[in-house]
């Protein structure tokens, strides 16, 4: 019997499996090491996943999360886990980006991205990443995803870029004013999600010219920074994971036909091939 993490900055995704089947499926708070000490999300699998968990002996854990790109950040989640869980062989801590690839492309090669919360891409061999673009976050990258268009989308609001209609509709519907933005963005913790949290406003108005402009030119800005520096990208298809990507993937299509991008498959959750991958 085996544990399977998917964690994202927003949520993780953990699935119990015993020979490909499974047999429960739970969902706690997201875990990032960049933004959470130790103690807080050893506190997350204690109070949030443990009194759920029907089992209390395991073969091994897979846990793929954002943030869980260098050796103390690994060991940081590591620990976390083998604190509270009976792990009778091995407890791996992989990235998120190792989750989308393998969920993906299986133990196929191809071009595997990231498009949720944050984004993220890489060039997959069908076992491990042979390269990867860095996203860099919210603030210096993360193209396409939902904090990058909730930031650009303040950033217009605020700006008076987009019409007052809109502006008006859009401070309505969340309840806020430029000063609640300000303290949310820059004073209170995980801005990303806060910003990502606006993003669906977007969806709800793609009828506005403005608003199908900003969207489709952050993806086309997500396929240029990161996708178009993978060698030979022209020749593979290039496939997406996230609920943005699912969402927005009539526009991320258009965004890729301008760009000569083969778009592969684009689905929400990476977990079903997960499962398949590590059966």
């Amino acid at each position: 019997m085996i544990l399977i993490a998917d964690s994202g900055s927003t949520k993780t995704d953990w699935c119990v499996v015993e020979n490909g089947v499974l047999l429960q499926q739970i969902f706690t708070k997201g875990t990032n090491p960049f933004f959470q000490s130790e103690e807080e999300i050893s506190n997350e699998i204690a109070t949030a996943l443990l009194p759920q968990l029907k089992t209390s002996e395991l073969d091994a854990v897979y846990f793929y999360g954002a943030g869980c790109g260098f050796p103390d950040k690994i060991s940081m989640v590591h620990r976390a886990i083998t604190k509270h869980l009976n792990v009778k062989n091995k407890v791996e801590v992989n990235t998120d980006m190792l989750a989308a690839a393998r969920g993906l492309c299986g133990h196929d090669s191809g071009i595997a991205c990231i498009m949720g919360t944050g984004s993220n891409s890489c060039c997959y061999d069908g076992k491990s990443i042979v390269t990867n673009v860095s996203p860099l976050g919210f603030i210096l990258g993360d193209e396409g995803s939902g904090a990058c268009l909730g930031k650009l989308l303040v950033g217009d609001i605020l700006k008076n870029q987009m019409t007052p209609e809109l502006k008006e509709k859009f401070l309505k519907q969340f309840d806020l004013t430029p000063a609640d933005i300000i303290d949310r963005v820059y004073r209170k913790p995980f801005p990303n999600r806060f910003l990502a949290s606006l993003s669906p406003f977007l969806a709800q108005n793609l009828g506005e010219p403005c608003v199908r402009a900003l969207v489709l030119n952050s993806f086309k800005a997500f396929l240029k920074r990161n996708v178009m520096q993978y060698e030979d990208y022209q020749h593979q298809k290039v496939h997406f994971i996230g609920s943005v990507a699912f969402y927005y993937k009539e526009i991320l299509a258009e965004a890729a036909q301008e760009m000569g991008i083969q778009l592969g498959a684009i689905i929400k959750s990476p977990m079903e091939g997960l499962i398949k991958y590590h059966n």
